[in-house]
């Protein structure tokens, strides 16, 4: 991706030209992701599928947000293992709340959170509508997880002759593995990839979170059959899904 659409790599006054055009928040998280994929995953993926949106709608993409909520067991293995770096709800809330209000006063008025991390949503939803209030709601904002607008038929294709163990499950398993592949295929280690069913799924959840709460590996369902093909069915979806979102809601 050229360095036109990167925020980061724009001076001050080539930022400035871009306030009439879509700007893309990506959040992740600091998390492990099992044996095999880079704990900064969440946000590798939050600024890939947002680079990739950017070409579509003519988009600027912010430095990604890589510190996320706390990660829970059953859905990104919980506070057990080296890596998992956790904000409170708080700071998730009062950071998204500082970048959207200082984009709006900047002039950004068609703005994307892009959130790859399960636990982030509610507090991002927070930030969202506190700054919609504060500003008499000048900007159009729109939220989504990159698995959102994924549809049924896409994930049908997917896991064609594998499982799906629902979208909480998928940590470290076929999707995220898959993107990855797609996406930075030189951060998978492949040959660490630890082959079986994984969690279960809890009714409810325990604290404080003890060893053997989750595998010990910190996948959460069996990531074989991933693959950069699978990577890109869901990066294409995702993309095509949230650009047709985005000129629905921008107008464009």
């Amino acid at each position: 991706m050229g360095s036109n659409r990167r925020m980061d790599h724009m001076t001050w006054p080539e930022f400035k030209e871009a306030k009439a055009r879509p700007v893309i928040v990506p959040i992740g998280s600091t998390e492990q992701h099992g044996q095999h994929l880079p704990i900064g995953t969440d946000a590798v993926l939050a600024t890939c599928v947002a680079e990739d949106l950017a070409e579509r709608i003519d988009g600027t993409v912010l430095p990604a947000l890589s510190y996320g909520y706390k990660s829970k067991p059953l859905s990104g293995g919980g506070p057990l293992f080296p890596g998992t770096i956790d904000m409170n709800g708080v700071t998730v809330i009062n950071q998204m709340h500082d970048v959207l209000n200082e984009l709006i006063a900047d002039g950004f008025t068609k703005i994307v959170v892009m959130n790859a991390h399960f636990e982030n949503e509610a507090f991002i939803v927070e930030a969202i509508d506190l700054v919609t209030r504060e500003t008499g709601g000048v900007a159009t904002i729109v939220e989504t997880n990159w698995w959102d607008p994924v549809p049924q038929s896409v994930i049908d294709k997917v896991f064609d002759g594998l499982v799906f163990p629902g979208w909480a499950l998928e940590h470290a398993a076929v999707t995220e593995t898959s993107l990855m592949l797609h996406y930075a295929p030189e951060m998978v280690h492949m040959d660490r990839m630890v082959e079986e069913a994984g969690a279960s799924a809890k009714s409810y959840v325990r604290y404080p979170v003890r060893q053997g709460d989750v595998p010990a590996h910190g996948g959460l369902a069996n990531p074989a059959g991933s693959s950069a093909e699978r990577g890109k069915l869901i990066a294409d979806a995702c993309v095509d899904a949230v650009a047709d979102i985005c000129a629905e809601e921008f107008g464009e």
